[in-house]
């Protein structure tokens, strides 16, 4: 009985996952992000295999809300950004000539601040920030990259506003 709910799996894995990971990748815009989705999809219908009577509509209604979830996480991390930067618009004209690193590093969005304060302050390769955060080494190196991009933004502007 294992063995054949096994195959069966394996052959549903086959014939669905690169569709399905195609399709939540028009919908993210991101291949890892999408393998991500597609991935959990597949592991929670494992979950349940016994239970689902139509495997591929519950993949597909799973890695809708996953996606859903995702777009979500990517507006709270949209709006975050723009409340610092507003914030920032309307400090000190002091604090606004002298920018200070740890300042910027903490008006990150954790989800960036916390990969930043990993591999640059602690020194952790990127592996181990991955280990850490639970996260996928291609986005631990994507939200470096974010943040590092956030912060040089900022610091250029702090430099054209003093000169």
């Amino acid at each position: 009985m294992k063995r054949s709910r096994e195959q069966a799996a394996s052959e549903l894995f086959a014939a669905l996952y690169p569709r399905l990971a195609g399709w939540c990748r028009r919908l993210v815009d991101d291949d890892e992000t999408a393998h991500e989705i597609a991935s959990e999809a597949f592991t929670r219908l494992w979950a349940r295999w016994t239970s689902v009577a139509e495997p591929r509509g519950f993949l597909y209604v799973t890695a809708a809300n996953l996606v859903r979830d995702h777009w979500r996480k990517l507006e709270r991390e949209r709006r975050a950004v723009r409340r610092a930067t507003a914030e920032a618009a309307v400090r000190p004209e002091t604090e606004q000539a002298d920018p200070s690193v740890r300042l910027l590093v903490q008006s990150l969005p954790e989800r960036l601040r916390v990969p930043i304060l990993l591999h640059y302050y602690a020194d952790m390769p990127i592996r181990e920030v991955s280990v850490l955060t639970g996260r996928k080494e291609g986005t631990v190196k994507a939200d470096l990259h974010a943040a590092r991009e956030l912060l040089r933004a900022h610091l250029r502007r702090s430099v054209d506003h003093t000169l």
